[in-house]
């Protein structure tokens, strides 16, 4: 029943669109879900199994088994899921095309309030796009990124909205932010730059807010937030707490390749790929140009954010431009933590995941081009105007492009990963069927095997010398250990399944049980241990 004089909320124009261009991205990944693309792998299996320790009550991690830095947020929001429906990848994921659709929500919110509600529907389009590197990084249970993108636009929200004094409850504001910075700081350490970029926001926004109960009250977030970060650390063994392990890992002995590798593999590859202009195998030429202009891109919208700024006569009226230069140093500081690893030029294609967080800086990156098309417009632009407003609507239009093509190449490609998720389900229906329950695999088997069984089968790492391997739970290492006859899970054709063909001599051909995708599965008279 409609009350005389209440008026109902209503959509402008641009919310409708970005509403309907917001309903077609969790639309697309919905399906995806559905058909298991991308393809999953024992990476992914490790949170699907920690979730199945979660939900039924037999383990609380704090970090991925076997990675003492990696938060398993992830694993918590699928457990109950999981708990109710059982193990399968479609719920695995479910929680993360939630996180999807808020960070969509989020970012035009903040776009809408920093730039333009015109210009906010562009952002949320190019992010209902998705080429197999950017759906990869939002649908497939890896920890950190799909939770921490939505939780800093979340933080930038709330210091902008405490600098208008658009708050009544201030203190309460001051510590979601404080306990939505710990949760993330716990999930991936990779956020840090923009965590550095929404406290200085912050600071700038609400200074008196930092002092007194509000502080208090962001503290103490914080501290609820990292809290399972900080109990873990406290009980670690020597060596082992998050910051030896990452002081570790980030010291490795090795040459440390030149900055023109570096640059050249951060901005030609990581950076294309990570915005979704390129296919998991690579850029092509033609679909590195945005890695250059980026940093230029960058560059432009500080000094536009910075003039804006300087040119404010009111605090007010300073907002917006404080709030994309966070945007602004967020990227530049994730970008140059980049670069200046080695594994920017090492391996581009595997570690351009590591920049996916930086669509949380779109906004201030597509700005500039966006001004300057919008300017062109204007009879005032003049010629000199009009010639780069016209460029960069064909940069924007490029971009676009680029990222449509992204995301048909990886729709074309889908038949394969299905092919091979298929493989995977009757790889495991084999194994059950020839009555095993404990098997050695190598790493990329292993985990999934036991996911796509529910733990029915354990299944103990080895390398391809049939040595022990990276088992992340040893629990499954040591049941697998005290089977009398284990079976054997190996790619045809491996260094694996010649070595143990050499051990089995000519009762090699009677131990195989069957073949499936790519993959034999022995079954050997007598346990075969050959490290022991």
């Amino acid at each position: 029943m409609q009350h005389p004089g209440r008026r109902r909320p209503t959509l402008d124009r641009p919310a409708l669109v970005a509403l309907l261009l917001g309903l077609a991205g969790v639309g697309y990944r919905l399906v995806l879900i559905l058909f298991t693309l991308p393809g999953s792998n024992s990476d992914e299996a490790t949170f699907g199994l920690a979730a199945i320790h979660i939900a039924a009550g037999r383990e609380r991690p704090v970090f991925l088994y076997g990675q003492h830095y990696m938060g398993m947020l992830e694993s918590y929001l699928a457990a109950p899921l999981i708990g109710l429906a059982g193990p399968s990848w479609p719920v695995l994921r479910l929680p993360l095309l939630a996180l999807y659709a808020l960070f969509l929500w989020l970012m035009y919110r903040l776009t809408r309030r920093l730039c333009s509600p015109w210009f906010a529907v562009l952002v949320v389009g190019l992010l209902a796009l998705g080429s197999e590197r950017v759906i990869r990084d939002q649908l497939t249970v890896v920890g950190g990124r799909p939770e921490v993108k939505p939780a800093v636009v979340a933080m930038l929200l709330i210091a902008l909205t405490l600098a208008e004094r658009r708050v009544r409850h201030r203190w309460l504001a001051t510590g979601l932010f404080g306990l939505l910075a710990g949760v993330a700081l716990w999930s991936d350490w990779l956020i840090v730059p923009y965590l550095v970029a929404a406290g200085l926001l912050l600071v700038w926004a609400a200074p008196r807010d930092l002092v007194g109960w509000p502080g208090v009250l962001l503290v103490v977030g914080f501290l609820v937030g990292i809290a399972p970060m900080i109990k873990d650390n406290l009980v670690a063994p020597d060596g082992q707490d998050s910051l030896s392990v990452l002081r570790e890992i980030s010291t490795k002995a090795g040459p440390v390749p030149p900055w023109s590798d570096r640059l050249r593999g951060g901005l030609l590859e990581g950076v294309p790929l990570a915005s979704g202009h390129c296919s998991m195998d690579g850029c092509a030429r033609w679909q590195q140009w945005f890695g250059p202009l980026y940093p230029a891109l960058l560059l432009a919208a500080a000094l536009l954010a910075l003039v804006a700024y300087r040119r404010a006569a009111h605090r007010a009226d300073r907002v917006r431009p404080a709030g994309q230069l966070a945007l602004v140093v967020g990227a530049g500081l994730t970008l140059f933590a980049y670069v200046r690893s080695p594994l920017a030029a090492a391996d581009p294609l595997g570690n351009s995941r590591y920049l996916s967080v930086l669509q949380i800086s779109l906004p201030a990156v597509l700005w500039p081009l966006w001004l300057a098309a919008a300017h062109a417009r204007r009879r005032a632009a003049g010629a000199a105007g009009w010639v780069g407003g016209v460029k960069a609507a064909v940069v924007l239009a490029a971009l676009a492009a680029t990222a449509l093509v992204g995301t048909a190449r990886f729709l074309a490609d889908a038949g394969s990963v299905r092919e091979a998720e298929r493989h995977t389900r009757e790889l495991a229906d084999a194994v059950r069927q020839a009555g095993l329950r404990e098997v050695y695999g190598d790493y990329w088997t292993c985990n999934r095997l036991i996911f796509n069984t529910g733990e029915a089968v354990a299944c103990g790492v080895l390398d391809g010398s049939l040595t022990p391997g990276q088992n992340r739970y040893p629990a499954y290492w040591q049941r697998v250990g005290r089977a009398d006859r284990p079976g054997y899970v190996v790619e045809v054709g491996s260094s694996a399944e010649r070595g143990l063909r050499r051990l089995l001599r000519d009762r090699a051909d009677a131990a195989v049980v069957a073949e499936v995708g790519g993959y034999r599965v022995y079954h050997p008279e007598t346990a075969v241990r050959p490290w022991r």
